[in-house]
């Protein structure tokens, strides 16, 4: 009979107090910004950073406005200003938004809107459970399987930077394309999700038509209604489709938007897109901003994404069929590798914002 013993382990070699001191202080910013994530959400959904943004308030105030309770509301007001979300003046009692904490936390609409990307991390993370399983197993977790705060927050998060972006630079830095849809075009809009990307192109340019796609049928439903709001409805149109399946040839442009890395098939997704081109047409392919090694994107905006890749990307990439994995951070080389191999002989970065890579694709 024998037994099994654990061999002695050598324990971690003391580090200095200064590095120690550093690394705990960076867990409790960590952890603080975890436990604060929920009352960033919940300050979105009662409308209480909006109303902090009519003026000063206490927390009586501040309920008052929002016909909330004053008690949880100071707690909320405690925690902003302690994590730099509002700003406390300790001689009047009442906090305050800055111009830059009010123009990211109020606005839905305007330029940057941060606190959809917290309810697009809170989705992701009720998944935690069913992503370590997909560690074990390598099957992975489509992105139809997650909350729907996901789909919502990855939405409302993007869509300022496309509103900000995609017509105003990102497009007429493509060699052509501005002045082609100013005059009419077809365009795919590939991936599409729920559908912002689709009717921010259809109002910059009335004279085109846009179909757009997405192989999650709920999106497609909220890209539909949300099209008939916008008053586009007439010139774009959505189906259930997947980015190998999309419907329709000669189109003048194809867009994807920060999704071509989620595709565990990425290279037959861009023949598809090169098959739907016209002879001269363009792809625009927008991925997350990212160097082409690991260490060039050990960074905060890095972090950021290998964050959501872990949780989204990879996963979503793996169970579909194919045999890549790309994830948030490809990066160039990889990106224009799946385009080579997908026929293209042109590809380009045409430009950059801290966020994303913007690239023009042609056959």
């Amino acid at each position: 009979m024998s037994t099994t013993v654990d061999p002695p382990t050598t324990p971690p070699p003391m580090p200095d107090q200064e590095a120690l001191d550093a690394f705990l202080g960076q867990f409790v910013s960590d952890l603080g910004a975890t436990a604060a994530a929920a009352g960033v959400v919940i300050g979105h959904r009662l409308g209480l950073y909006r109303a902090l943004g009519e003026g000063p308030a206490t927390a009586d105030e501040l309920a008052a406005r929002t016909n909330t309770h004053a008690r949880p509301v100071a707690e909320w007001l405690n925690t902003q200003a302690a994590g730099g979300y509002a700003t406390y003046d300790p001689a009047t009692g009442r906090h305050h938004l800055e111009p830059a904490q009010a123009m990211c936390l109020t606005d839905p609409d305007g330029p940057v809107y941060l606190p959809a990307a917290f309810q697009l991390a809170l989705g992701a993370l009720r998944a935690e459970q069913r992503i370590a399983d997909a560690f074990r197993t390598g099957t992975g977790m489509g992105w139809h399987e997650h909350d729907e705060n996901v789909f919502l927050g990855c939405e409302a998060f993007f869509r300022p930077g496309y509103a900000a972006n995609l017509t105003t630079s990102w497009i007429p830095a493509l060699d052509g394309v501005a002045d082609r849809l100013a005059a009419g075009g077809r365009v795919a809009d590939v991936g599409c999700g729920l559908g912002a990307s689709s009717t921010i192109m259809a109002q910059a340019y009335p004279a085109i038509t846009v179909q757009g796609s997405d192989y999650h049928d709920g999106s497609i439903a909220l890209a539909r209604e949300r099209a008939t709001v916008a008053g586009v409805a007439d010139r774009v149109s959505f189906e259930v489709a997947s980015a190998q399946t999309f419907s329709g040839t000669d189109y003048d442009l194809v867009t994807t938007f920060d999704c071509l890395h989620d595709m565990g098939d990425p290279v037959s997704a861009a023949r598809r897109v090169r098959e739907a081109l016209v002879p001269d047409g363009t792809w625009l392919l927008v991925e997350p901003a990212a160097g082409n090694t690991p260490a060039d994107n050990h960074n905060p905006v890095g972090r950021l994404y290998y964050g959501f890749s872990t949780l989204l990307c990879v996963p979503n990439a793996l169970a579909q069929s194919g045999e890549w994995s790309l994830g948030a951070q490809a990066g160039e080389t990889a990106l224009g590798e799946v385009v080579r191999l997908a026929g293209f002989t042109r590809f380009r970065r045409a430009t950059s914002t801290p966020f994303n890579d913007v690239y023009e694709v042609r056959p």
